[in-house]
């Protein structure tokens, strides 16, 4: 059987003996790429962890081969999904991953329920199943730390990102863990934590029908998938409607009708908690709320808003010092050509810088997946259960 070792995969084939079907390799990173986290991790966990595969014989390492030994992991109770539950986040470096195509059939092999998407935000044309382009704004905009779709009810639980091309300088991937981030916010700003477990968030996104910035979804991407040719004005909006329902979270998710436009106003938890642990999660993107990073957008329309769950403005001295911690324990990632990034999202944030060169030196895609339970309420009130998409 397969074992995360730095010994030789193996799976068992029916009728045959045990074949070695791959080994990796844990191996380190420069301190700016990868560092030991703080409290609550278990001593000498490391984000991320980094996994390259071993090739003695020097042998062409075929992808099959890579998706089945992932598939043989997994089937052992899920040993890649634990590791993902420990350092938050996991980068494969060296495998035979080189097209959308190649990273779709990766991602699967982890064997995730792919995500079913509503009211994205940004654009996200499909370039292979369930593969998107991370993000298409400007390379010049910085995504402050963020757990992938905080501002909306239904965020996914495991997020990959396929290095496909590569700024020569910047363009870095930041990763950070959450539950270190809620240590640190607690012990050093308690009021703010007590302020969000009481309040909760009010996060405010508008949709317009034209997108909004460069890489900004529409309305029609964000809840018209079930638009048909001939649908009226009418027809339209009761299919948008429709869509937002299946957020499955009753009262605490409104909406108001704008020209050009609706606005959907979520009562959301900030604080949640990872399943089989319970431990406390920064589940949150408001770094990008600070003075500075509002000053960065203010050039263009931004698209989100958040308060206190009551509907009064955080205090600007706790957003900036939230960002700071945030920065004091992230590290960023060196993008090579077809490295793999995977994230636990309900651990771990991630964010984007900006690069030299032009928009297109940096292709990075994106896969996003749910998983079998969502993160935890961090208390009891109704408005704090996030649940997952109902079916449509």
């Amino acid at each position: 059987m397969a074992t995360l070792t730095q010994t030789a995969f193996q799976a068992l084939e029916p009728g045959k003996a045990a074949l070695p079907l791959l080994t990796f390799e844990q191996f380190s990173l420069p301190p700016s790429n990868q560092r030991v986290l703080g409290a609550p991790h278990a001593e000498g966990t490391t984000i991320p962890l980094a996994l390259r595969p071993s090739n003695p014989d020097g042998a062409e390492l075929e992808l099959d081969t890579v998706i089945e030994t992932i598939k043989s992991l997994q089937a052992q109770g899920g040993i890649l999904t634990k590791k993902l539950s420990q350092h938050g986040a996991l980068l494969f470096r060296g495998l035979p991953v080189h097209n959308a195509d190649d990273f779709s059939k990766f991602a699967h092999a982890f064997g995730y329920k792919p995500r079913y998407i509503i009211g994205v935000v940004v654009n996200r044309p499909e370039m292979a199943p369930n593969v998107a382009p991370a993000n298409e704004s400007s390379k010049d905009l910085t995504i402050s730390m963020h757990n992938e779709s905080d501002e909306v009810p239904h965020a996914p639980e495991y997020v990959f990102f396929y290095g496909h091309r590569v700024a020569k300088s910047g363009g870095e991937t930041p990763m950070a863990s959450s539950l270190e981030l809620f240590r640190r916010v607690q012990q050093e700003i308690p009021d703010f934590i007590a302020q969000l477990a009481e309040k909760g968030i009010l996060s405010r996104v508008t949709y317009k029908v034209d997108k909004q910035s460069a890489g900004g979804s529409t309305l029609k991407q964000a809840f018209g998938k079930a638009f048909q040719d001939g649908d009226d004005a009418a027809t339209k909006r009761a299919k948008i409607e429709a869509q937002i329902r299946r957020y499955g979270r009753g009262a605490h998710t409104t909406w108001e009708w704008l020209d050009g436009g609706v606005v959907l106003t979520h009562r959301l938890p900030a604080i949640r908690t990872q399943p089989g642990t319970n431990l406390p999660t920064l589940f949150t993107g408001l770094a990008a709320s600070t003075r500075i990073a509002r000053a960065r957008v203010s050039s263009r329309q931004d698209t989100s808003q958040q308060l206190f769950g009551d509907g009064t403005p955080i205090p600007d001295e706790y957003l900036d010092r939230l960002k700071e911690i945030a920065d004091e324990i992230r590290v960023l990632h060196k993008w090579q050509r077809g490295d793999v990034l995977v994230y636990d999202n309900v651990i771990a944030q991630h964010g984007r810088e900006p690069w030299q060169g032009e928009q297109a030196d940096r292709v990075i895609m994106a896969s996003l997946f749910d998983g079998e339970q969502v993160p935890g309420a961090y208390n009891d009130e109704d408005w704090a259960q996030v649940v997952q998409a109902l079916d449509g």
